[in-house]
Order: C-alpha cells, then sequence, then structure tokens
C-alpha cells in the first residue's frame, strides 16, 4: 500500500514536499513515479526515479522547479515542489512499477492521493 502526504494550500510561488511511503512492501524494488490529475483533465506524468535514486526523469513543465528523490532506508519517496504556480494545481499520485516510464500503465501500484491547491 502507498500513502501520500504533504499536500495542501500554498501561494503561487511557494513550496511544498510530498512523501509517499509504503506499508507492506519494500519500495527499493520498484521504480516509482509520481503523476497528477487536475479537475476535468487526464492524469499526467510529473517525475519517475529508478529503483537505486541514481536516475530521474521529469515532464517538461515542472523541469527545473521540482525534484523527485527517495530514501529507500526509510521506504519512502518524496517530490520537493518548488515556485509553486496555480497550473499545478492537482491531486498528485505516487506510484510504483518494474521500470522507470512516463505513462501511466507501466505501474502497478498506485497510492489514494493527495490534493495540491495553488492560490494565486
Amino acid at each position: 500500500q502507498l500513502v501520500e502526504s504533504g499536500g495542501g494550500l500554498v501561494q503561487a510561488g511557494g513550496s511544498l514536499r510530498l512523501s509517499c511511503a509504503a506499508s507492506g512492501r519494500t519500495l527499493r524494488s520498484y521504480a516509482m513515479g509520481w503523476f497528477r490529475q487536475a479537475p476535468g483533465k487526464e492524469r499526467e506524468f510529473v517525475a519517475t526515479i529508478s529503483r537505486s535514486g541514481g536516475s530521474t526523469v521529469y515532464a517538461d513543465s515542472v523541469k527545473g522547479r521540482f525534484t523527485i528523490s527517495r530514501d529507500n532506508a526509510k521506504n519512502t519517496v518524496y517530490l520537493q515542489m518548488n515556485s509553486l504556480k496555480p497550473e499545478d494545481t492537482a491531486v498528485f499520485y505516487c506510484a510504483a512499477g518494474s521500470l522507470m516510464g512516463w505513462e501511466s500503465k507501466g505501474y502497478a501500484y498506485w497510492g489514494q492521493g493527495t490534493l495540491v491547491t495553488v492560490s494565486s
């Protein structure tokens, strides 16, 4: 089971750090991804990280502002979000899969999501 936390309301230009913790599953065995879904829109890729944490890939829309990281000892993955914009408002989901990727179908396990709201 994956559980996201850290969402909330923040002003534009602010920062949030999302966490994704696992229970009953060892995250070091999986590549991890963050996705988001804004109201009325499809779920979209945000970032992904390899099992070791040595490789990361970002969507162009968040590159330079968001950082994905992981602490396998704590069985947790993070998404540091800086310089937030109103268009970042969405439910953010973490996901675990066998390979890094930007397609949601490549991830077998998903959290329930955490809402991030960025006010202008």
